[in-house]
């Protein structure tokens, strides 16, 4: 068997596939790694068959659906996922076939209603249930700590000492990812507690921090929506930029062709903008373009605070017919920073 560990700070996604066939599946793949995980994918010769989380994440951005849609393959997931985007849908004791490997599937809810682990030959994929030295954590929606008991003392920890246990994540990153029943059964502080009651307990009590992206998470990983990053992103690839030097020239000259458009809010734009810039905040750029920009062949420059918003806005332009629309690549902090003119007020 073939398993390749892929590393994005302290989270892990995996390449499992049957060496004989070099037919596989891809676990937890993150966003932020998709090229990479494509490239991983082409460079072993993997025909992958299956894409699926083991859970839906809260602390990370899930590759499952675009990643499927990339290989035209099914995205999986536990059947009480509400992901709309599954094509599979699977529950505890079916097994996927994947070349000459047996994929079993273990319902092990706890950190998540949906969490399944993914039993294969000698090793288990384990999600969040149990990590290396620990457990998930039970306090994000759809916890339950006592579920998550019964996954590791009745069903995870009744394998075999030696089977080979592989986390979706790994947050002190060891150089080795991986870890045994047998160890984690001995030396996890986490499964001290046997008793039920004794185990909500210790969770319970935990203080943790939430995830830093936990609504944004959540929100896409449920619905196959997009992230803001991927929303920015694709605005990116759709329009060219304009260097803070060639403004900076266009504007020293008073270049006729140009406009430039601050899309702030109106104190920031008070406080400080590019010299002659026009005032059209972002969330009225729709409702004002045609008053205030009647010419769609001139040539617009977006300017906001960090260069995010002013590509949003400069991608929408061009949708609306300002074929000429750029943003400024970088934004106004970066403008003053760099030293360049601003003027005041109104």
């Amino acid at each position: 068997m073939l398993l390749e560990q892929i590393r994005s700070g302290g989270c892990l996604s995996y390449l499992v596939a049957c060496e004989a066939t070099r037919v596989g599946l891809v676990v937890d793949p993150e966003l932020d790694q998709l090229e990479r995980t494509l490239a991983l994918i082409a460079s072993t010769g993997v025909r992958v068959r299956y894409v699926m989380d083991t859970h839906t994440h809260a602390d990370h951005f899930s590759a499952v659906a675009l990643l499927a849609r990339r290989l035209d393959v099914p995205a999986v997931g536990h059947r009480s996922s509400v992901a709309p985007f599954l094509d599979l849908r699977v529950e505890d004791g079916d097994t996927l076939l994947v070349g000459d490997l047996r994929v079993a599937v273990l319902h092990t809810p706890g950190h998540t209603s949906d969490s399944m682990s993914l039993h294969v030959e000698d090793r288990v994929l384990t999600g969040d249930a149990l990590l290396i030295g620990g457990t998930g954590r039970t306090d994000l929606p759809t916890g339950d700590p006592a579920a998550l008991h019964e996954s590791l003392f009745g069903r995870l920890l009744r394998l075999d000492d030696a089977t080979r246990v592989y986390p979706a994540h790994d947050y002190k990153q060891r150089a080795q990812a991986v870890t045994t029943i047998g160890a984690e059964r001995a030396e996890n502080p986490r499964l001290k507690h046997h008793e039920r009651t004794a185990f909500v307990a210790q969770m319970q009590a935990l203080d943790l921090a939430m995830p830093k992206h936990l609504t944004e998470a959540l929100r896409t990983n449920r619905s196959g929506g997009m992230t803001v990053k991927q929303l920015i992103a694709d605005a990116a690839r759709q329009i060219p930029f304009m260097s803070m030097r060639e403004l900076s020239d266009r504007v020293a000259r008073r270049d006729p062709e140009l406009v430039v458009v601050d899309v702030r809010e109106r104190d920031a734009y008070l406080a400080g903008h590019v010299p002659g810039a026009r005032h059209i905040p972002r969330g009225q750029l729709e409702l004002r373009l045609d008053s205030e920009l009647p010419d769609p062949t001139v040539r617009v420059a977006c300017v906001c605070q960090v260069g995010k918003i002013s590509t949003l806005a400069a991608a929408t332009l061009r949708q609306l017919g300002f074929g000429r629309a750029v943003a400024l690549d970088g934004g106004m902090e970066a403008w003053q920073a760099a030293g360049h003119p601003l003027e005041r007020g109104a």
